[in-house]
């Protein structure tokens, strides 16, 4: 796999007296069970990449946050709550496996952090309804989603606890694609808003997060659309070969090639997609050569994409089988998360009651 290297031209805080500091970096995912490629691509591999980033000197290039958000599952699928928590175990057994790794990242849960809530409620008192009406995902999914009620508060309400999620760590930068820039930028006018209430002389107390735009290539199910649970179309990240080669052979390829003889075109062609993003270049050379040509049928190049999957997910999988057989190992991952999480964002509200004049505790408010 080689999609495009993150831009990171950016330098570090510090200069040549003090230290650099890594950029803080925020971003979550809601529990929705075992994770399929298209979230890999779409977000872990990103995330491990950043995790795993470093200077020249060897210093770490950005101090990441992940959190399992399973408040914001509540946004649509509050009517069901039943496998939240069994999801939320699943979705962290599959961080673990794609690499994220608890010694250089904070992962945790965001339910576990309740200063995510406090901060969320203070924040509901200075944005204005309009702000949240215009996120261009809130009629989005509405329609989308015209089978459950969402004309409630919290679904009006999710891209401000987004907001607070991110800014209770006063994070520098948010790994998204370009979809979600409109959160981010939601995030900066509330940050914007907050300081010029709380912090009007002073540094602003609630920094404003940039958007880091990471790569998301094209990943399409197997029925050609974009890979999504709602379609059915998913290659879960626990598939096991015979089922990923099974689920290949039936995927939608270019409908030019009616016939073995017809030539085709992998850049129309949904295996296509796949080979540009899991194959090397000499199966991807092949594979243009005798598609256009009609030297190969779309069998053999199902299977060669189906290769390149396996070889893919085997890593993975193998990671995953050690949490599998030891649970106890994700309880302890998650519990240690908590406390840093915990910690970093209490650092936060303590200075943001303290600007709002609320008190930290009833000995505060006697004093």
């Amino acid at each position: 796999m080689s999609p495009e290297p993150f831009d990171t031209s950016r330098p570090l805080a510090g200069n040549a007296d003090t230290p650099a500091i890594p950029q803080r970096v925020l971003s979550g995912m809601r529990p929705t069970g075992k994770l399929h490629l298209g979230n890999y691509m779409g977000a872990l591999y990103n995330w491990v990449r950043l995790q795993d980033e470093r200077t020249p000197d060897g210093v770490a290039r950005y101090n990441c946050f992940f959190f399992i958000a399973d408040w914001h599952a509540l946004t649509t699928d509050y009517a069901d709550t039943a496998a939240i928590r069994d999801n939320t175990f699943e979705v962290a057994m599959d961080w673990l496996a794609a690499g994220l790794d608890p010694k250089q990242s904070v992962i945790f849960v965001q339910s576990h952090v309740r200063q995510h809530a406090e901060l969320h409620v203070l924040l509901s008192m200075i944005t204005p309804l309009g702000w949240l009406e215009r996120v261009p995902t809130y009629k989005e999914q509405q329609e989308n989603l015209a089978t459950k009620d969402l004309s409630t508060y919290g679904f009006l309400g999710y891209p401000l606890l987004q907001a607070a999620d991110i800014l209770i760590y006063q994070a520098d930068c948010v790994p998204v694609g370009q979809d979600q820039v409109a959160h981010v930028e939601l995030t900066r006018e509330v940050a914007r808003r907050f300081n010029h209430y709380y912090s009007p002389e002073g540094a602003p107390l609630l920094p404003e997060p940039k958007a880091l735009l990471t790569p998301s290539p094209k990943l399409p199910g197997t029925d050609g659309r974009k890979m999504s649970k709602s379609y059915g179309n998913t290659i879960q990240l626990t598939d096991p070969e015979p089922i990923v080669r099974q689920k290949l052979k039936t995927m939608v390829t270019d409908p030019a090639r009616i016939r073995r003889t017809d030539p085709g075109d992998p850049d129309k062609c949904p295996v296509g997609d796949l080979h540009k993003v899991f194959s090397g270049r000499e199966t991807l050379a092949k594979v243009y050569d005798g598609c256009t040509s009609a030297s190969i049928g779309c069998i053999e190049c199902k299977g060669w994409a189906a290769d390149a999957i396996v070889n893919t997910l085997n890593p993975i999988q193998e990671r995953r089988r050690i949490y599998e057989n030891d649970p106890s190992l994700v309880v302890d991952i998650l519990l240690d998360g908590k406390a840093r999480a915990t910690a970093r964002a209490e650092q936060t509200m303590h200075q943001v009651r303290a600007a709002l004049h609320l008190a930290d505790d009833l000995a505060d408010g006697l004093a």
